[in-house]
């Protein structure tokens, strides 16, 4: 088990590639390994900046995304051994980051803003999504759509792999972090709990 709460760095995400080797991320480029399942921690510096390290997904190929900060966008080939940094096409922060199908991967976060790659990572460019609420959670369906949840009651679908987004009408403006789907509805967490959320339908 690992605790520093004198540091205060709080961790925002942890990946594991099998029961015991697996890393965990979070604020001022913190980035702690562990080859034990967890017991015993190990704090490596990956980036020379002290961005927070806010998200981590895995593509399909095996290859790793880390989103941050200040337009942080980091790829690993090698389950996390080595890390390259990428050119980012916004230098705000990203909040999350969300693998989808044949190398595709979005990173979202402030103010709206949605970064795409069809190449496993290497190359990003941004998507217009129509908002300026910053975005905070997001979720690929079973049926290939996309949902992405944020500020004043922000909820974005898109139908093409992230190409384009689409607003959903919502008249709740309170800010969700995650969502799922439940049926024909989707549950929005965050702000004020779960609540459900219908679609329109297209």
């Amino acid at each position: 088990m690992y605790q520093a709460p004198d540091e205060q760095k709080p961790l925002f995400d942890v990946w594991f590639a099998n029961a015991e080797k697996g890393f965990a991320i979070g604020a001022y480029a913190t980035y702690l390994e562990t080859a034990d399942g967890g017991k015993t921690w190990r704090a490596r510096k990956i980036i020379e900046e002290d961005k927070h390290l806010n998200a981590v997904t895995r593509l399909e190929d095996g290859t790793l995304i880390i989103a941050g900060e200040a337009g942080a966008l980091l790829r690993s080939t090698d389950s996390g051994a080595t890390w390259n940094a990428v050119d980012s096409p916004y230098k705000g922060s990203y909040f999350g980051v969300l693998s989808l199908k044949g190398g595709v991967v979005l990173a979202f976060g402030l103010r709206g803003r949605v970064a795409r790659s069809a190449d496993h990572g290497m190359t990003w460019a941004l998507i217009e999504t129509g908002t300026r609420s910053s975005l905070f959670g997001g979720r690929a369906l079973a049926d290939d759509r996309i949902l992405l949840v944020g500020q004043d009651g922000a909820v974005l679908e898109s139908r093409d792999q992230g190409v384009s987004f689409k607003a959903q009408k919502n008249t709740d403006s309170r800010a969700s972090s995650a969502a799922i789907a439940a049926n024909d509805d989707w549950l929005l967490f965050g702000e004020g709990g779960m609540r459900r959320f219908k679609p329109a339908t297209p």
